[in-house]
């Protein structure tokens, strides 16, 4: 029995490695991998690692390297048709029959990506020629580089009904039918003769996953043209609803920056590109549909939707976040920058410059805070019939989020809310106007903001002083009074009694900064116990630390009496209670070293390396602040 490599293609794209293997394999991320010990051989070290981004997973130790569907067929014993028969139950799909007529749609498919190679090169020709002069003064007009012309393999459609069709057909290899197959060529319904579908425009090369070139996007040159932009029909290449323009161009510096920047159009992708910004992709002449939010997502978690700050981007924005709902999964969600009215990233990046837009994308808006302004805008909350209609409104709405631990912070975030704005303290979420303040002058914006910013984050941090002094009355905050490495102390022994916190923060044990160079090698080996035993008891994780040289260690931290007199590390309190205590008290950890950072940076001159450092702490402090006010709420 065969598959159709697009099947197979789709099985692969639709199922994250991490999601197979980590039935198998304790992973834990690191950065945008996944690391665990490789299960081909025997290791105490992991050197196995999982890249959802790529799509593999390979060992370092003893070279093993495959995909979703090597794994099983290497890990279960499977057939070659009972795993792709298992995996597309997993990922949704019917299995096809693989008929003589699915093997000729095959080959078609391959000639057509021969063809469009082929129509690509023939219109970067025509850019180059004499006839593509007015392609090449647009082009030129816009701003963009001979370099970046090559990379985006722009070309030129002349203002004939024959040319590319004559050019085409000169070739044996190609036929009219291949031309009207592949969306070239348009054949009229009264049985007239077939004509070039673009003409007298820039085209732009639209390519799959691997790079391919599957159809054409052309911006009109005439004003008389009754449409701007022109793409290709839908083919047997080419479903626009799935795909991102600049996809495979953008892969590499999404995975390497950890960010994905979504512009409307594809100027604004290619100029934004050209400015340092080469992760940037575009929807394809539509809204922004599931299958494309899914694609953002294999390349970051929470990928930047850049929208005009005017009513049409913000209307824009709202039908963007009713599609993502019910899509929302744990650490993936969306991020909406809005542009000042009447700019777009490409006109945005030209006036303002790069640091300007790093800027602006530093101050994405969580599509929380989105949905939240949206619901709210407009709406009268005087009486208890409108408040209830709100609550009701609010309801309905969340009870899209499918997921039920999405949606169940969702219900708590938007209760506080709530609470808030009918005690008459509501302060938007969304303010477009402060945003858009870009009135300082172009040369000295960049470094005039992250002094602003740090003017007002210190300001922050006196507040935030204040909300430490009273936490450290708490319950959950006394173990701020304690010395660095007896706090360090604290988290280590907090997990060797209570092991199972490793179930759902591993990660976050795992890139904990410790100070002391014992307590994080004791660290490094619990996370090496804990992934080789998925149930793993706090008795059989002392025995195996001593086993392991390290009960010196684990005695000294167990009889200090100021850390064993801590509630949260007996057994008397609940699970909840240790839980909440322990991220907590990290949370307050990690913020105090946070403020000695930024403190650092905000006291000398500011280079673009230290701004972008700036921008990031503040980011980061900011979450830490959230978390330590909900426990503020909570404990006084």
């Amino acid at each position: 029995m065969g598959f159709a490599p697009d099947f197979l293609d789709e099985i692969r794209n639709r199922l994250p490695v991490s999601e197979i293997v980590g039935r198998k394999v304790r992973l834990v991320r690191k950065g945008r991998e996944h690391l665990g010990l490789c299960p081909f051989h025997n290791e105490k070290t992991p050197s196995f690692t999982v890249n959802d981004d790529k799509g593999f997973y390979h060992c370092f130790g003893c070279g093993a390297h495959g995909d979703v569907i090597n794994f099983v067929l290497e890990t279960e014993g499977l057939s070659f048709p009972e795993t792709i028969e298992r995996l597309a139950g997993q990922a949704g799909l019917q299995l096809p029959e693989y008929s003589p007529e699915d093997r000729q749609k095959s080959k078609v498919k391959k000639t057509l990506f021969d063809l469009m190679e082929a129509v690509t090169h023939w219109f970067e020709s025509q850019l180059a020629a004499k006839i593509g002069e007015q392609g090449r003064t647009y082009i030129q007009k816009r701003g963009l580089t001979n370099e970046t012309v090559r990379k985006f393999r722009l070309g030129f459609a002349p203002n004939s009904k024959m040319a590319l069709k004559e050019a085409m057909l000169a070739r044996s290899e190609f036929s009219e039918e291949m031309l009207i197959e592949a969306g070239m060529l348009i054949k009229p319904d009264d049985g007239g003769e077939s004509y070039d579908r673009f003409r007298d425009r820039i085209m732009f090369p639209i390519t799959d996953r691997q790079g391919r070139v599957i159809a054409f996007g052309g911006r009109a040159l005439s004003s008389n043209a009754k449409a701007k932009y022109l793409n290709s029909p839908e083919t047997p290449l080419f479903h626009k609803g799935r795909l991102l323009y600049n996809l495979s161009g953008a892969r590499k510096a999404a995975f390497e920056k950890g960010r994905l920047i979504i512009a409307e159009g594809y100027m604004d992708v290619i100029a934004i590109s050209q400015a340092g910004f080469p992760e940037a992709v575009a929807p394809l002449g539509t809204a922004v549909t599931e299958d494309q939010i899914r694609e953002m997502w294999r390349l970051a978690p929470e990928p930047l939707m850049c929208f005009d700050g005017d009513k049409a981007g913000q209307r824009a924005a709202i039908r963007v976040v009713d599609r993502s709902l019910g899509l929302l999964k744990p650490g993936y969600s969306l991020k909406f920058v809005y542009l000042p009215d009447g700019e777009d990233p490409d006109s945005f990046v030209a006036g303002y410059g790069q640091r300007a837009f790093e800027d602006l994308l530093s101050k994405g808006v969580p599509l929380a805070n989105v949905l939240w302004s949206e619901l709210i805008g407009g709406v009268d909350v005087d009486t208890p019939e409108q408040r209830a209609g709100l609550e009701q409104k609010i309801a309905r709405i969340l009870s899209e989020i499918k997921d039920t631990k999405i949606r169940g912070y969702y219900e708590s975030d938007f209760q506080k809310r709530l609470k808030n704005l009918f005690g008459g303290e509501f302060v938007p979420d969304i303010n477009l106007h402060e945003q858009n303040q870009y009135t300082q002058s172009k040369e000295n914006h960049s470094g005039q903001v992250a002094k602003n910013t740090y003017r007002k984050r210190s300001y922050d941090r006196y507040e935030q002083r204040e909300s430490i002094g009273n936490l450290n009355k708490t319950e959950i905050g006394k173990n701020a009074l304690l010395s660095v490495k007896d706090r360090e102390r604290l988290i280590v022994l907090t997990v060797i009694e209570h092991p199972w916190l490793l179930e759902h923060h591993e990660e976050l044990f795992a890139t904990f900064e410790f100070e002391s160079l014992e307590l994080d090698k004791t660290r490094n080996e619990i996370i090496r116990i804990a992934s080789r035993d998925s149930d793993l008891e706090k008795e059989n994780l002392r025995h195996q630390l001593i086993e392991n040289g390290l009960g010196q260690v684990v005695e000294t931290i167990s009889r200090q009496g100021v850390l064993t007199a801590q509630k949260f590390v007996g057994q008397d309190s609940s699970e909840e209670e240790t839980e909440e205590t322990w991220l907590h008290s990290m949370d307050l950890f990690r913020l105090e070293k946070l403020e000695m950072e930024i403190a650092a940076l905000g006291s000398k001159d500011l280079n673009e390396e230290d701004f972008a450092r700036l921008q990031a702490l503040l980011e980061e402090q900011s979450a830490s602040k959230k978390n330590i006010s909900d426990i503020l709420g909570k404990d006084t």
